[in-house]
């Protein structure tokens, strides 16, 4: 289905948006940030960090990251500011491209096993399905983010897997 291939492509990929993100969101009011946008988890910076909450969740499915603490319903208040989110995405991103670049084909083999707090029950499903789930659930919510910040009036950051610089 998926190779380590792809995994390292979507975590290059990941990280290039989020840094895109930062520099966009930088100069954008706090007031901006928080206003809630009629999203599912309601402002910019509630998307952000519930957008941190997946990938940790997952990431402690995969390779042993400590879970967050909250809940979903807890997952946008887990940074209080821009500031505090862009070093811990910073954070998460360094570890997830690690991760990446070290994950094997056999890794991405077989099933994954774990109680989901969203259901309320055990659920195993194919890893490599599971890692698809975590970078289409990224880019999903980046999505609603992008669509924030043009309602803001802001300019969004390219967000087209096609045009990723090559460094990035």
């Amino acid at each position: 289905m998926i190779d380590p291939g792809y995994c390292r492509l979507m975590a290059r990929y990941n990280a290039w948006q989020n840094r895109q993100m930062m520099e966009c969101l930088q100069p954008m009011p706090a007031a901006e940030l928080t206003r809630d946008r009629g999203a599912f988890f309601g402002s910019i910076l509630g998307t952000l960090n519930h957008l941190l909450w997946g990938d940790r969740m997952w990431m402690s499915r995969f390779d042993g990251w400590a879970r967050p603490e909250s809940g979903i319903t807890g997952s946008t208040a887990l940074c209080p500011t821009l500031a505090a989110w862009s070093a811990e995405r910073f954070r998460a991103d360094g570890h997830i491209t690690l991760w990446a670049e070290g994950v094997k084909a056999v890794q991405l083999a077989g099933n994954l096993t774990w109680l989901s707090g969203a259901t309320g029950r055990e659920v195993t499903k194919p890893m490599a399905q599971c890692v698809i789930h975590m970078f289409n659930h990224q880019t999903h919510h980046r999505g609603q983010i992008h669509a924030m910040i043009t309602a803001a009036g802001a300019q969004a950051p390219v967000s087209d897997l096609a045009f990723m610089p090559d460094d990035a």
